[in-house]
């Protein structure tokens, strides 16, 4: 599994405690690894612990979509690469790939809107300057990095219709 220069990278191992009676990866610890992962871009853009601390913000998830593709076992190695798919005065738009080594494509997929935070409100609020300029150019950064589609973004949840019942 080697870096892509651009993405933000998170990488862990499936521990035992998270795998569930099926003998795989717990649903919940999909979204675990998905959140390790933000934390990650959330240093890269400047909003590390001491300058959460020090600014009085955060970052807050607004919502989040998982798909699981494929199942991963006990010990398998995780990495977690995350893209900025959009930005505005307040919000991040991320997707999320989990790999392993076992396969080429992702095992599962995560969208997020993550919203920064004035936490003496707590309340909304706009990023810093410096913030946005770490942001554009990891945006634009990512943008030039020929990276695959995000084939598995917005999916709507639902059941298909098959008229009144």
């Amino acid at each position: 599994m080697p870096d892509e220069t651009p993405l933000v990278v998170y990488r862990d191992r499936v521990r035992a405690e998270w795998v569930d009676y099926n003998g795989h990866l717990r649903d919940a610890f999909y979204l675990l690894l998905f959140s390790y992962a933000t934390d990650v871009l959330i240093d890269q853009i400047g909003l590390d612990d001491a300058t959460r601390r020090e600014r009085a913000r955060s970052i807050y998830t607004l919502e989040a979509h998982v798909n699981y593709l494929h199942e991963i076992k006990e010990g398998a190695p995780v990495r977690v690469d995350v893209r900025v798919l959009a930005h505005d005065a307040k919000r991040l738009h991320v997707y999320l790939e989990m790999l392993t080594d076992a396969r080429a494509e992702p095992v599962a997929t995560g969208e997020q809107m993550l919203l920064h935070v004035d936490t003496s409100g707590p309340k909304a609020a706009t990023f810093d300057a410096d913030i946005v300029v770490r942001i554009e150019a990891l945006v634009e950064a990512q943008s030039r990095a020929n990276l695959p589609p995000a084939t598995h973004r917005a999916r709507a949840i639902g059941l298909p219709s098959h008229g009144p019942r």
